[in-house]
């Protein structure tokens, strides 16, 4: 199965339209407003627009209301929701149920403990994300720019298909894949210029990483 490429956080057009044009499989917008990525609604239904099904559409979001996600469905209409907060496994499933989308959780990683959350999200989630988890004093989940011991999902048992994000960059993203055997690669902060500022360069960049690991996994 070839690697699927998460370029997340986008908030131009100019910057979407690069991520497709160099072939990213999924593209994601930040609806929580403490981010720097965060587009409002208005944004978000002329950028989900521009996409036209040449990838898959994601919303993030951290503990949103059903209100919120109500308005999300109707501006952008995405094809997977990204959950990033404390959600529950209830909350997962009621949400799934409720908007008719696939659900992929965010799991924050900092040491083996924190993988015990996952039998119960994967009963109920449709992909894992594994995330470094944020400091303390952080005012959000992700979007950091730090990764985490990627080592520690090394003997992974995990039947739900799952993605690896948090510091990844051009120059790391196949180290990254080749130590997790993700089937996935988010990033966000690792292809900026500054905080929220998508870079067309080095959204290349990663895109043609990303896919040499798979041209190297074939060989």
């Amino acid at each position: 199965m070839s690697l699927l490429v998460k370029i997340c956080g986008l908030s131009t057009r100019e910057t979407l339209d690069v991520a497709l044009d160099a072939g990213a499989d999924m593209v994601g917008f930040v609806f929580f407003p403490p981010s720097p990525r965060h587009v409002s609604l208005e944004v978000g239904r002329d950028l989900g627009r521009q996409v036209k099904g040449r990838a898959l559409k994601v919303a993030l979001t951290v503990d949103a209301d059903d209100a919120t996600f109500d308005n999300i469905m109707d501006a952008l209409s995405p094809d997977i929701f990204q959950l990033h907060g404390q959600e529950s496994v209830a909350r997962l499933r009621d949400i799934r149920q409720r908007f008719g989308r696939p659900v992929m959780k965010a799991v924050p990683v900092a040491t083996s403990a924190d993988l015990a959350v996952l039998p119960g999200y994967a009963a109920v989630a449709d992909r894992i994300l594994f995330d470094a988890r944020a400091p303390k004093d952080a005012t959000r989940p992700g979007g950091l720019g730090e990764p985490f011991d990627w080592h520690l999902l090394g003997n992974l048992e995990l039947k739900l298909p799952y993605m690896v994000s948090g510091g990844l960059h051009a120059g790391n993203v196949a180290e990254a894949v080749r130590v997790t055997r993700a089937g996935g690669v988010d990033v966000s902060s690792g292809i900026e210029s500054a905080p929220g500022v998508k870079d067309p360069e080095m959204i290349k960049a990663f895109i043609r990483a990303a896919r040499a690991t798979q041209e190297l996994s074939v060989r």
